[in-house]
């Protein structure tokens, strides 16, 4: 009975320390994404700014995995709603949300929760296999993913056809592919470092 008892308090405190540290990073990634909003944005004729906040989006997914990544992208763009400034430029407000890039904010929670997956699913035992599959996973999540919604909110709120919002989203790319290299750089450090961090979740 006694072992029992000691037991269930076992699970109990494991538990409670495994929500602990989700809520805990979850906070972390979101407060990170802010961080990045720090960095001035820079401005492109389409409306769409060029900014750092997709790389928190696609290590959020990488280190996170899909479910406390899109845990963590909703906190951050709920704060944005309710009128922080934490996108880049202090830009916040419900607002953001009817703007021609509002595709692209949209598609970051799904994107954050694809990258994440795709982490999930593919090897990840060594420094090396991490940093190439964290490499993959946010080319998928972060950039195919956020693109295709980007492409759909140009379409939909900035009146492009779907030539001129493909052909715009185009110029993103090369910075977005330098972005998924740099998330490959930080998981291959992170595995070298903390070898029992469960990439992909």
């Amino acid at each position: 009975m006694c072992g029992l008892v000691a037991n269930a308090t076992n699970a109990t405190y494991f538990f409670m320390n495994t929500s602990s540290l989700s809520i805990a990073l979850v906070s972390l990634f979101a407060a990170l994404i802010a961080v990045l909003g720090l960095i001035p944005k820079i401005d492109l004729p389409l409306g769409v700014p060029i900014t750092l906040q997709t790389l928190g989006v696609m290590l959020a997914g990488c280190m996170l995995g899909p479910k406390r990544a899109l845990q963590a992208l909703l906190l951050f763009l709920a704060a944005v709603a309710i009128g922080l400034p934490l996108l880049s430029g202090g830009r916040g407000g419900i607002g953001v949300f009817f703007a021609p890039a509002s595709g692209y904010l949209i598609g970051w929670p799904v994107g954050a929760f694809v990258a994440g997956w795709v982490m999930h699913m593919l090897p990840r035992a060594t420094p090396r296999s991490a940093a190439i599959s964290a490499f993959v996973a946010s080319t998928i999540g972060g950039l195919l993913v956020v693109h295709v919604f980007g492409v759909i909110g140009l379409v939909n709120i900035a009146n492009l056809t779907w030539e001129q919002a493909i052909m715009g989203t185009l110029v993103f790319v090369p910075g977005d592919l330098i972005k998924c290299a740099l998330c490959a750089t930080v998981v291959h450090t992170v595995a070298r470092g903390l070898p029992d961090w469960r990439f992909g979740g």
